[in-house]
Order: C-alpha cells, then sequence, then structure tokens
C-alpha cells in the first residue's frame, strides 16, 4: 500500500472534530488555507486580498444540531428526532429527556441544519445551531 493511501485510510476513521483540528494543523504547518477559491466576478471586490480570508472564516460548513427547549409535545419531537437520526425509539427518547443542550447531530451541512431546525419547529421543539 502506498503511503497515500495509507493517509487516506487514517483519514477516513477520524471523527469530524478529529479532522477539523488536522486541517488547522495542516494550514498552520505549511501557510496554506483550505477555503475553496473565490470566483472572479462573483459580487466580491477584486482586490480584497485582506477581505477573502476574513469572509472565509466567517462561513460555516459544518453545523452541530442542538436542543434548547423541547416544548410540550414531546412525542412529537421524539419522532422527529427518531427520524433525523435513525435512532430507536428508546435512545430518540434518552436523547429528548436530556433538553437544553442535548445534540442532535453534528458535522451537517448548511441545508441539512436548515431542514432540521424546520422539522424541529413544527414539533415545537427549538434549536440551535453551532
Amino acid at each position: 500500500m502506498s503511503a497515500v493511501a495509507e493517509i487516506v485510510e487514517s483519514v477516513k476513521k477520524l471523527t469530524v472534530l478529529e479532522l477539523a483540528d488536522l486541517v488547522k494543523q495542516l494550514e498552520t504547518t505549511f501557510g496554506v488555507s483550505a477555503a475553496a477559491p473565490m470566483m472572479m466576478g462573483g459580487g466580491a471586490p477584486a482586490g480584497g486580498g485582506a477581505a477573502a480570508p476574513a469572509a472565509a472564516a466567517e462561513e460555516k460548513t459544518a453545523f452541530t444540531v442542538v436542543i434548547k427547549d423541547v416544548g410540550a409535545n414531546k412525542i412529537q419531537v421524539i419522532k422527529v428526532v427518531r427520524s433525523i437520526t435513525n435512532l430507536g425509539l428508546k435512545e430518540a427518547k434518552d436523547l429528548v429527556d436530556k433538553g437544553a443542550g442535548a445534540v442532535i447531530k453534528e458535522g451537517v451541512s448548511k441545508e441539512d441544519a436548515a431542514k432540521i431546525e424546520t422539522e424541529m419547529k413544527a414539533a415545537g421543539a427549538a434549536i440551535e445551531l453551532k
């Protein structure tokens, strides 16, 4: 197995938090940025060298969905949590019973986070995106 293939296999085993830490360490070690390049003429001012990295740092691509308040309709919230997480009934109930601060899902895209937020609000729960 080549060195590159071994590295890829090792990276596959990392958690989302470990991957984020790896990216930060690679960026500082090699003086590079993992941010996607900006397209010219896409509304960003040309020559805005200092503004581009600041904007890239503010744009989050992975979100953690956390329960703020379960609300009055706990059974409906449990059903939604089950559909989002694919957990069993007991596991979903335990997660909802934790209440505020319970993590529903980690490392989700902006679109998925918005979808989860819509479903949870429809069930009567309040969530927070981190």
